[in-house]
Parts: structure tokens; sequence; C-alpha cells
């Protein structure tokens, strides 16, 4: 059995990563997975998060807001709605955004609200991540 599988990583700017891989650690809405060779076909929904992939014992950390995965007989597809690698991503511009978000909570209500606070959790959730000391 393989050990290795494809992978590809797109967004609408670009397509972010391809090729062989160990295993890719995908933040899902449901929970976040990880996809081996082999794994099952599955389709879900991505949330924010830090999306690693594993090769050759190296982990790259990739920043994705959303978007759906696919894991089929080729390998794993991801469709992010942005995908930014951690040395790319302006973390001052990041915790603007953040900034931004919180602001315009008063303004929203009922479920629009709910899903502004969901949002702005993952967010804050991805910038904890990258103040630990594990990501640097």
């Amino acid at each position: 059995m393989p050990t290795t599988f494809h992978f590809d990583l797109v967004s609408p700017e670009k397509l972010a990563f391809s090729g062989e891989v160990d295993q890719v650690d995908v933040p899902g809405i449901e929970g976040d997975f990880g996809v081996l060779a082999g794994h099952a076909p599955v389709v879900a929904a991505v949330r924010p998060g830090i999306l690693t992939v594993t090769s050759g014992g190296t982990h790259q950390k990739i920043i994705v807001l959303g978007g759906l995965a696919e894991v089929s007989d080729k390998g794993l597809t991801v469709l992010a709605d942005v995908a930014t690698s951690l040395e790319d991503l302006d973390r001052a511009r990041f915790a603007d955004q953040i900034s931004e978000m919180e602001a315009k909570l008063a303004e929203k209500d009922g479920s629009e609200l709910d899903r502004a606070l969901e949002r702005l959790d993952h967010f804050r959730s991805i910038e904890s991540q990258l103040n630990s000391t594990a990501m640097h």
C-alpha cells in the first residue's frame, strides 16, 4: 500500500500547493481531520484554520479561510476561499482584520451575529496558534 498521495491546495488566486505528501491535517467545520494514503472518499467543508502538510518529515503550515475538501482515489483536493503560507502572512494586517470584525459585531443580530461570532472565533484561534511557541 502506498504511503504517499497527491495533494492539491487551490485558491481563486493561485495553486498554493501541489505534490506528493505523507499526511494533510485539515481544519473541518465538523472537526479537524487527518488524511493519509488510502483514506476513504469524503467531501467536507473547511473552516478558517491552519492546514498542515507533512512530507518527508517536514511540516508546512498554511492558513485557509474556508472552502471545501475532497478525498478521492486520486488524492486530496482542497478548494480554499483563501490560502496563505505562514511566511506570506502579514500578521499585523491579520490582527487588524480581527479588530475590524470585532468592531462590526454591533451591526449584526440574530443568525448573522451567530455566524460573525463563529468566524471571529476561528480567526482568534488562528491568531492564538500563530502566537504559540509551536508555530515559530
